[in-house]
């Protein structure tokens, strides 16, 4: 009863968080940014990001971005998809709000996957370009919050989404990079 309970008003909170950022009259040059940022998160920078690094890297280490980004996803997509199925969570956009700006590519909302890619592929970009750290985590953070801005996810659907892709770039740098 009293784990129901924490669970029940977690959820409350996360939907006055939600109401909180996305909101129908925020500006319009938000709305635009956070498009801009999900965009950036829909998989083409990815592919951009690993063919540039293998095609111009003459640096054998560097090399092994593309193949650990590629592995980060292997593990990543089937835990994404499995949690998708499993929470079952209905989107914002389909319960709480009727306007959402996007239209989401499939109809449950924990964990968000963008925010999930995003910070995997944050998490190795950090590990063999550390002076740019915050660039990354604060491009991937751009596109987790855009999610909830543009309101196809709560604000913990992009906690566990980023923590889902981190994690995945984590143990994908450990399989493929050597100590």
């Amino acid at each position: 009863m009293g784990n129901n309970n924490i669970l029940k008003k977690v959820a409350q909170f996360d939907e006055r968080l939600f109401l909180t950022l996305f909101n129908c009259n925020s500006p319009k040059w938000l709305k635009k940014m956070a498009f801009g940022l999900s965009k950036s998160g829909d998989g083409g920078l990815y592919l951009v990001i690993c063919a540039g690094v293998w095609w111009l890297s003459k640096n054998e280490l560097y090399q092994l971005l593309p193949i650990a980004i590629m592995l980060g996803f292997i593990i990543e997509r089937p835990i994404y998809f499995l949690a998708k199925k499993y929470f079952a969570r209905i989107r914002p956009c389909d319960c709480l709000v009727t306007n959402a700006y996007i239209v989401p590519s499939d109809k449950f909302s924990l964990p968000s996957g963008h925010s999930a890619a995003a910070f995997l592929v944050a998490i190795i970009l950090c590990h063999f370009f550390p002076q740019y750290v915050w660039l990354f985590l604060g491009w991937a953070g751009g596109v987790a919050i855009s999610r909830v801005v543009l309101g196809v996810h709560y604000p913990a659907d992009i906690i566990i989404g980023a923590l889902i892709g981190s994690s995945c770039g984590l143990f994908a740098l450990a399989l493929v990079v050597p100590a």
